[in-house]
């Protein structure tokens, strides 16, 4: 059962302040509020219980807003957004103009497993929330409160409950409440359910449900409700990526032999379903769902592009492919799975039937070279195994192995040098790195000086600005490991990283960075044309790594919070 996080009071002077949690692109986040409402004459505003002393609608509606921005900005966005943002759950929507056989069944499960259902009628000529002669508004978002099917004339008729949020204002058609067809029931059920009152609640049959409305949004904890007699659960992943323009922003199909390939891709491979998971409602295993993510904190001034995902079949032609696949393999096959149409929504998702083998999904924007981030979330029915092919090996294990080789005559060369000096300082270290440790896998000019001042800095533990043995040593074991880890994740091979490059080789340092933050780290670490050089990299991984043990040392012994955008600044400006 899907339930909202419950309140939180903590006293203070002069009014309470209250915590509440909602579900915001991937993570749990606090949302701190006092208890005052705004009103007008006493008289709350916007939202308001008929029981006046019941606040928690108005309260929970306060704490949204200020997710949203403000008051306002909550009257943009659609129901199924807000189920998302409240519950955590996964968005599950089905048009009702062409709905699936099992649609009723469907539904009872989805009100069985407590599941949150809503829907919404279409628009008008305007957006103005019309009232329509048969009771119904146009353009407006109703809650599914039950659904029930019930005995009429020796039929069996299948009846949807709904509720307008206004609280008043109901359908006038069959089964509402003033309908005759209530005569034709068990005098039981018509006092179980009917109830002649203007309160916003009211009775459809599934068929005028179907016909009036447009589109049914579940919200459920996970599309388990999809499978009949089962208790296999369906397995969850989750993979934050960015478009980027000039980089990562290929746009839609349309751009097939140009930059089509150059979107983020995930590589899926799908085991055979087990037999017992077999007793399923609806004939899919793979769900896939796109959000794209907000720029600004303001819904209202959020201007969403729209966006799609496609899902390839690998062939044999490319089962050995390493890292991204190239735009050859985009124009030899075509999608087994997309998306209709590219819409302006926060969500698109695609259900899918895949036989077992491997699969690749690409999201992408309609346009090329628009940038926003986003969140792809992939539910499959069996253990499906899944990686980003950006960060892909683009060196394979004999190469990464004469590496090592070579580096082990490196360290050689380092007992040959201290034969010869007590210590070295940043011109000599200048002088190693470039033309004997990274000889050969330098691209540009090598380290500058005054990077090896900083290197020294931070290895050396006495005042006098040199490295000892070992010293030298610890740091030459790092080069060697940030150049291993630059090499694998230069999937190009062009000798620099790009944005999305980076991304993967900081998080193989066991580091996550935000969309700014890496923005931020490509401007100061990266060239003219956003790439960050092999020495450039090795300078940001000592800083990084250094700073971010001084900040979980720091963290861990004194209870110290600090913001990641404030050491991770720390260690840019070092």
């Amino acid at each position: 059962m899907i339930q909202v996080a419950t309140q939180q009071h903590i006293l203070m002077p002069q009014c309470k302040v209250l915590i509440k949690k909602f579900w915001r692109f991937g993570r749990w986040v606090d949302v701190v509020i006092d208890d005052k409402l705004p009103t007008i004459n006493g008289r709350l505003i916007f939202v308001r219980s008929k029981d006046p002393t019941e606040f928690w609608p108005a309260l929970l509606e306060k704490a949204y807003a200020k997710v949203c921005g403000s008051y306002s900005d909550m009257s943009s966005g659609t129901p199924s957004e807000a189920l998302v943002d409240f519950t955590g759950g996964v968005h599950i929507c089905i048009n009702l103009s062409d709905p699936p056989t099992e649609l009723w069944e469907l539904m009872c499960r989805a009100g069985e497993s407590k599941s949150l259902m809503g829907c919404g009628t279409p628009q008008g000529e305007t957006s103005a929330n019309t009232v329509l002669p048969n009771g119904l508004v146009q353009g407006h978002a109703y809650t599914i409160t039950g659904v029930r099917q019930m005995m009429s004339r020796g039929q069996a008729v299948c009846l949807v409950r709904l509720f307008n949020p206004w609280g008043r204002g109901e359908w006038n058609g069959d089964w509402s409440d003033q309908s005759p067809l209530w005569e034709t029931v068990s005098s039981q059920e018509r006092a179980m359910c009917l109830s002649v009152v203007d309160n916003g609640e009211f009775w459809m049959s599934l068929e005028d449900f179907c016909r009036f409305f447009d589109d049914l949004d579940i919200c459920c904890t996970c599309p388990d409700i999809l499978d009949r007699e089962t208790s296999y659960h369906w397995k969850t992943s989750v993979y934050e990526g960015r478009w980027l323009a000039g980089k990562t922003a290929g746009g839609c199909m349309n751009n097939l032999g140009d930059s089509f390939w150059t979107n983020p891709q995930y590589r899926v491979k799908i085991d055979q379903l087990n037999e017992e998971c077999n007793s399923k409602l609806i004939d899919k295993n793979m769900f896939v769902s796109l959000m794209q993510k907000p720029d600004k904190r303001n819904r209202a001034l959020v201007k969403n592009l729209h966006i799609g995902l496609s899902v390839f079949q690998v062939t044999d032609e490319f089962k050995t492919q390493k890292g991204k696949f190239p735009a050859s393999f985009f124009n030899k096959n075509k999608p087994v799975v997309q998306t209709k149409n590219y819409t302006n929504a926060r969500e698109v998702m695609e259900f899918a039937m895949l036989e077992p083998g491997e699969y690749l999904i690409v999201p992408s924007t309609f346009k090329p070279n628009e940038t926003a981030s986003f969140l792809l979330t992939i539910l499959s029915k069996e253990e499906a195994h899944i990686h980003e092919t950006s960060g892909g090996h683009s060196h394979g294990h004999k190469e990464v192995k004469e590496t090592r080789e070579a580096d082990e005559e490196k360290g050689i060369l380092f007992r040959q040098i201290f034969e010869k000096v007590d210590d070295v300082d940043a011109n000599l270290l200048q002088e190693l790195l470039n033309d004997k440790v990274l000889k050969g896998d330098l691209k540009t000019g090598g380290f500058s000086i005054d990077a090896c001042r900083s290197m020294v800095v931070m290895m050396s533990t006495n005042v006098n600005s040199k490295l000892n043995t070992g010293e030298l040593y610890s740091l030459w074991k790092k080069v060697v490991k940030y150049k291993d880890i630059f090499l694998y994740t230069d999937v190009s091979t062009n000798g620099a990283l790009s944005q999305s490059e980076l991304r993967n080789a900081i998080f193989a340092l066991g580091i996550r960075v935000s969309d700014n933050m890496l923005n931020m780290l490509t401007v100061r670490y990266g060239t003219s044309s956003g790439h960050v050089t092999l020495e450039n990299f090795i300078s940001l991984a000592l800083r990084l790594v250094s700073m971010k043990k001084i900040f979980d040392r720091f963290s861990d012994g004194m209870n110290l919070t600090l913001p990641e955008s404030e050491w991770m600044q720390i260690s840019m400006c070092t």
